[in-house]
């Protein structure tokens, strides 16, 4: 790839190429480095390593939830959780790919320390808080990892997942009369559901 000018390149034209290859699940520096036209010493001007891209990623796509939602929206705490960690499941399931990354980031960022500032004041115990980001982070880590790209229709994908689903009825039983209930787990509706229970719960 040929080389452009160096000036061109700043920090968000770097998250901007690394986001592009996380979702191909290619991110390395070398590989960020030839997208660039940088060599990967230059790359270096910008981030230490992978894992602080990674982090800045992480923020930046926090930062594309409607925090207002948490902040200020109406309704209860409870409400306002629920109606926030459905914007960022949105955010976040247009990128698959990038969020096993992303959900192992360091979420120290400005953004995330806002976003988990905001959590406390919905829930004061910060175990409250801890628990509930457990159950939207990881819910949203097994949706995208049986998700393709780009995402296809929610209903698309709970019929391919039924479609899919097949067990031995006699050895299974339980299991097989679920199967619809099995197949919708990657549903708006079941992820609503579980962060309610878990609300109540605390």
């Amino acid at each position: 790839m040929k080389r452009g000018p160096q000036r061109s390149v700043n920090t968000e034209t770097v998250l901007d190429a690394a986001l592009e290859l996380l979702d191909a699940g290619a991110l390395t520096m070398r590989a960020l480095a030839a997208r660039l036209g940088l060599t990967p010493g230059a790359l270096y001007t910008y981030f230490p390593d992978r894992a602080a891209i990674v982090t800045a990623l992480a923020d930046r796509l926090l930062g594309q939830a409607d925090l207002d939602l948490l902040e200020h929206g109406s309704g209860s705490p409870a409400e306002r959780i629920v109606a926030f960690a459905l914007n960022l499941r949105e955010v976040l399931m247009r990128h698959p790919a990038a969020v096993p990354a992303i959900l192992g980031a360091a979420f120290n960022g400005p953004v995330a320390l806002r976003v988990g500032e905001s959590l406390l004041g919905a829930l004061p115990d910060p175990r409250a808080a801890y628990t509930v980001m457990v159950y939207v982070l990881g819910s949203i880590a097994l949706e995208a990892a049986e998700t393709g790209s780009p995402v296809a229709p929610e209903a698309e994908r709970i019929a391919a997942r039924r479609a899919a689903f097949a067990v031995d009825p006699a050895a299974f039983p339980r299991t097989h009369a679920a199967a619809d209930a099995i197949a919708a787990y990657v549903s708006t509706e079941q992820f609503r559901w579980g962060l309610e229970r878990v609300l109540s719960a605390l």
